[in-house]
């Protein structure tokens, strides 16, 4: 499965757009993640836990998206976004969503 933030596929000709397509999951924070990200928030740099955390829920969010797309038959997805939104204090949804088609 192909996916790309662009309208084309490099290279290949969409002969079909199946519609949109989408993954999300919804991530929490857990207590002992934020003690010691509050100690680093302190010394400064990099919130690698979080960083971590936010990795793996859009790793997530990608994988469903191109599930929906391989169930409808398409090789690829085009205009693949992600974005990112607060749910609850300490708990945020990542979705990906593009529009899956069929390469010629």
């Amino acid at each position: 499965m192909q996916t790309v933030t662009t309208d084309t596929v490099p290279g290949q000709e969409i002969v079909e757009s199946l519609g949109l397509v989408r993954g999300n999951t919804v991530e929490a924070r857990n207590i002992g993640r934020d003690i010691t990200q509050s100690l680093r928030n302190i010394t400064g740099g990099e919130l690698k836990g979080y960083s971590e955390l936010l990795t793996r829920a859009r790793d997530e969010a990608l994988a469903r998206m191109e599930a929906q797309a391989e169930e409808m038959g398409a090789d690829a997805v085009v205009n693949v976004r992600l974005e990112t939104s607060e749910i609850i204090d300490g708990g945020a949804e990542v979705i990906a969503y593009g529009t899956a088609v069929r390469l010629g």
